[in-house]
C-alpha cells in the first residue's frame, strides 16, 4: 500500500469517527411526551392525579403570564386567548384534584379577566372554603368587588388581609381600593368593614359597578 492510499484511508477513518461522535452528542429529535404518557415521575414515583394537576396548574400559570404581557402591549384579543387557555388548564387541574385551592384561585382570576364574575366568585368561594387564609385569593376577591362597584365588600377583604398580616396582598388591594375611591368620591362614604366576610357569590348579580 503506497503512501497516498494510506493517507486516504486515515483521512476516511478520521472523518467517520468525527461523524459518529457528533451523532452521539446531538439532542434527541423526538418530541417531548405529554405528562400522561410518562409512566413515572422524575423521582421514580408513579404519576398521580396531584402531580398531573400540578402540571396543568403550571401550564395555566404560564398562559396567564403571556396574557398579562399581551395586556401590557395592548393586544386585547391575544390576551383573551391566553386567559381562556389558562382557564382550561386550571379547570383540568381541579378536575384531577378538587382540593387544589391554588388552581381554584386561578379559575377565579381567569374567569374575572374574561368578564365572568359569577364563575369567578364561585371559584374564589371554593378556594377559600378549602383554605380561608389564602391571601392571594382574598386580594383578588377584593379587586373583583371593586370592579363590581362594591366598596364595602372590598373593604371586608382588606380587613381580612390585615388580620392575616399579609403585607404584600394588603398593599396591592389597598392601592386598588384607594384608586377606586379617588375615581369614585361617593364610594368614600361607604362604611368600613369590621369583620371579614365570605365572597358571597350569590349576591353578584344584584351588585352594581363596571
Amino acid at each position: 500500500m503506497n503512501a497516498r492510499r494510506i493517507a486516504s484511508t486515515v483521512a476516511m477513518l478520521t472523518l467517520l469517527a468525527g461523524t459518529a461522535a457528533a451523532m452521539s452528542s446531538a439532542p434527541d429529535p423526538s418530541p417531548r411526551p405529554q405528562s400522561n404518557d410518562l409512566p413515572e415521575a422524575k423521582d421514580g414515583a408513579k404519576s398521580t392525579p396531584r402531580s398531573e394537576a400540578e402540571l396543568s396548574y403550571g401550564l395555566s400559570y404560564e398562559e396567564i403570564g403571556k396574557a398579562k404581557k399581551d395586556v401590557e402591549d395592548g393586544k386585547a384579543k391575544n390576551a383573551e386567548k391566553h386567559f381562556r387557555k389558562a382557564l382550561q388548564h386550571a379547570e383540568k387541574a381541579v378536575s384531577l384534584d378538587d382540593q387544589y385551592h391554588e388552581a381554584w384561585n386561578l379559575i377565579g382570576f381567569t374567569s374575572r379577566k374574561l368578564g365572568d364574575y359569577d364563575k369567578a366568585f364561585k371559584a374564589y368561594d371554593h378556594c377559600l372554603a378549602i383554605k380561608p387564609d389564602y391571601a392571594p385569593a382574598r386580594e383578588y376577591v377584593g379587586e373583583a368587588w371593586l370592579e363590581k362597584g362594591d366598596v364595602k365588600k372590598a373593604s371586608e377583604q382588606l380587613a381580612y388581609l390585615e388580620r392575616l398580616g399579609a403585607e404584600v396582598e394588603l398593599k396591592n388591594l389597598q392601592t386598588a381600593y384607594d384608586a377606586y375611591v379617588a375615581a369614585h368620591p361617593e364610594a368614600a362614604a361607604a362604611p368600613a368593614a369590621t369583620e371579614p366576610a365570605k365572597t358571597d357569590s350569590a349576591s353578584v348579580a344584584g351588585s352594581g359597578g363596571k
